[in-house]
Order: C-alpha cells, then structure tokens, then sequence
C-alpha cells in the first residue's frame, strides 16, 4: 500500500515522545513493504533539512513545506477576540500546504491518508470541501495522539491567574468545539490509549474508533553494560515547553521534594528535557540537577535508578515511560502518567495518585524496601511483550486493509 502521513512537524530528531510517535509509525510500514509519503509542516522550532529522513529507504520520501507556527502575543490575542478557531489549531492551516496536499492526492494513487493529531484534523475537512471529480479522496485516518481539549480543561483548572485561567478555559472550549466538528470527518480514529477510545466516542466520534498503542523500536533501547548506575538517583525526562510535563516538575519540587530531601539529603534528582525554562537551570542547593536537554535519552536514563513521572494533567500515552521500561527502569508515576500503558501497580511500574503517596513511596525506596530489580525487569517484558514496533505497526495494516473499497 502507498500511505499518505500528514505531521504538524517533521518528526526528527527523536528527542520527543511526539515525534518518536510519528516516526515509528512509517518507519515500521516501510520495513514491513509498503511505501510512505509524509507531508510535514516544517516549522521554525523543529525545521529539518529536505534529506532528514532520507535514511528511511527508497520506499519512503518526506514532502515538507515552511510554514510558520509560532507562538505570537497579538496574533493570539487577535485569534482571542476576533476568531472561533483554537489558536493552536490555526496557527497550523496553511494554504501551500493544502494545495501540497491536493496535488499529491490528484498526481498519485493513494491508499490511505493518516493524520497525526489534532493539529492537521483541520485538512479532513479541507479534503472533504475540495473533493473533486480529478481525484478520489481516499479513507481518511485520524491518529489521535490525545483529546486535546481535555488537557486544557486540566490546567484551566488547576491555574490560579484569572486571566490565564479565562485564557486556558477559553482554548479548551474552543478544542471541544473543534474536535466535535472535524472527528466526523475521519473514515476511522486510533487512538493511542484506550482511555482516549473512549472519550471520543462520548464526543460523537463515529466508528470505527479503534486502541493503537504507540510502539517503541526497541533496537534503540537495549541497555549498554557500560554505562554504571549511579546509586540514590532519582531521574524525570521528558519536554518541559510541553505544559503538563512543566506542571507535573513543579508540583513534584514544591509539594514532594523538599519533604523528601530534609529526610534523605543524600539523594540526588536529575531532571532532562529539551525547552527547559532558564529559571530551572540555575543552581540549586536541594540536590536537584536540572541536565536541559540531552542528545541521548537513552544514555541519560541509564545513568540513574528511579524514573519519575509526576504528571497531573494529560491526555494520550507517554512514551518515555515505554523507553524507560525498555531499558529496564522502574517507574514511579501518577496514575494519569502511565494511563494507557498496561501495567499493574507494583508489578511493572508504581502508581501513586498524592504528594503523601509519593513520599511515602519514595522514603520506601531510599529504604531498600521496594523490589525495583523486579520491577525493572517485569517492565523491560511488558514493553517488549506488547510495545514492540513491529507488533503496533501491523495493527495499523490491519485497519488500512479494512478501510479499502471492495471491488465489483
């Protein structure tokens, strides 16, 4: 088959969980014989050379287009007041990337297009008004990498500020509203956690709405016996621009760390992530070791023993915690970090929900009394057992098969 993959960036380097997301997905079909076409937008932030992905084979070619998404003060505020669109949606419409599209859709035959995320849903609807006679839309596929909407509702509120919480509350509103309107435009939905499947039915979401993990390629996370674990760490990786997993650090240095430290000053907390606020970089006397980013997740979450995730707000599957339990880490989490994961508390990953079940948690593990080696070993299984790429990839198969018209 000859998919057509829309991506609101081009996914490379894989320093997010996003673009490891969006990479996996065409890396796998084009290992398993089928041809992908990705059509990115290209944006000031992540902008990527013509060649980026070149090294995916000849069955794969990646189309990109500049477009400028930004984050701008007056243009936000004119989106406030003058627009109806979520001003994290419009900034990614794009009319050169429309006829882009149209012009591969009216030149080539294409089996499948697959939208990644909400941010392109928008060219759904586009295809939809532009059908012509010259060319044939084919099925269309939302991969839903969260509810967006749901993840404003969130810090909405959770926000102090009145006029931020009027802001986050006004976008959210504005995400519920459009992805009412555009899930219907979609021949079928995967969605990345199972939790996920089930609220976009509840918003209206026709069938078939299906549960497609992300998958991780695995060749990329075998632990390199080299690399020595420092004993009494504690690590958190993960994109600080990305505001839930801002929040989650926050929450874990105001309401557990300090706690956790006056008792045991001897453990260290090391903290990685690309967008790392300046304010967090400057030195600290609390042992906490702020990396910002780091060019290999990988190595760095080998160096340490205990892997946080303290998210509060979300939507949608981290995949750090899949790399992380590749590697064989033990992963302490928030119920809401590790939804979508299928783990069991205690067997493969600990879940906590409060800052007094963190602590206590924690004082367990500076204590020696949680069996993380089991753990860390139950959950390198789990990932292997039910994240592999491979796997994840030929359930995509599987829906485009099922998508395609009989013929006569």
């Amino acid at each position: 088959m000859h998919i057509l993959q829309l991506c609101p960036r081009v996914p490379y380097p894989l320093h997010t969980g996003g673009a490891i997301a969006m990479y996996d997905v065409p890396a796998g079909l084009v290992r398993a014989g089928h041809r992908v076409t990705m059509l990115a937008i290209n944006t000031p932030k992540h902008h990527q050379p013509a060649d980026a992905l070149d090294h995916l084979g000849p069955n794969f070619r990646l189309v990109s287009v500049d477009v400028n998404t930004d984050i701008s003060a007056s243009k936000a505020l004119k989106n406030l007041l003058l627009s109806r669109q979520p001003y994290n949606v419009e900034r990614f419409i794009s009319a050169e990337f429309g006829e882009k599209l149209l012009g591969i859709l009216r030149t080539e035959e294409v089996d499948v297009v697959q939208m990644e995320g909400t941010f392109v849903a928008w060219y759904a609807e586009f295809l939809n008004r532009q059908h012509r006679a010259d060319f044939r839309v084919p099925p269309l596929v939302l991969r839903a990498h969260n509810v967006e909407y749901t993840i404003w509702q969130m810090l909405a509120k959770r926000e102090s500020n009145p006029l931020k919480r009027f802001f986050l509350g006004t976008m959210a509103a504005r995400l519920e509203n459009f992805e009412r309107r555009h899930l219907t435009q979609f021949d079928a939905v995967a969605a990345i956690t199972d939790d996920d499947a089930q609220r976009l039915r509840s918003l209206g979401c026709p069938e078939p709405v299906l549960f497609i993990p992300a998958g991780v390629e695995l060749s990329r996370f075998v632990p390199d016996p080299a690399i020595a674990v420092k004993p009494r760490t504690l690590f958190m990786i993960g994109s600080l621009n990305w505001m839930p997993n801002l929040e989650g650090l926050e929450w874990l240095l105001r309401e557990v760390w300090p706690v956790f430290h006056a008792e045991v000053p001897d453990v260290e907390l090391h903290v990685a992530g690309s967008g790392t606020p300046s304010s967090l970089l400057a030195a600290r006397t609390d042992n906490v070791i702020v990396h910002g980013f780091v060019e290999s997740a990988s190595a760095f979450m080998q160096q340490y023993e205990l892997m946080l995730v303290p998210l509060l707000s979300g939507g949608g599957m981290r995949i750090k915690i899949i790399e992380g339990m590749a590697l064989g880490k033990p992963v302490l989490s928030t119920p809401l970090g590790a939804e979508g994961i299928a783990v069991r508390d205690g067997h493969d990953l600990l879940l906590r929900d409060s800052a007094t079940a963190w602590l206590e948690a924690l004082r367990a593990w500076a204590g020696g009394e949680l069996p993380t080696a089991a753990i860390g070993a139950a959950a390198a299984h789990t990932a292997a057992d039910l994240y592999d790429n491979r796997r994840v990839t030929q359930r995509f198969v599987d829906l485009y098969e099922r998508l395609q018209p009989v013929e006569a």
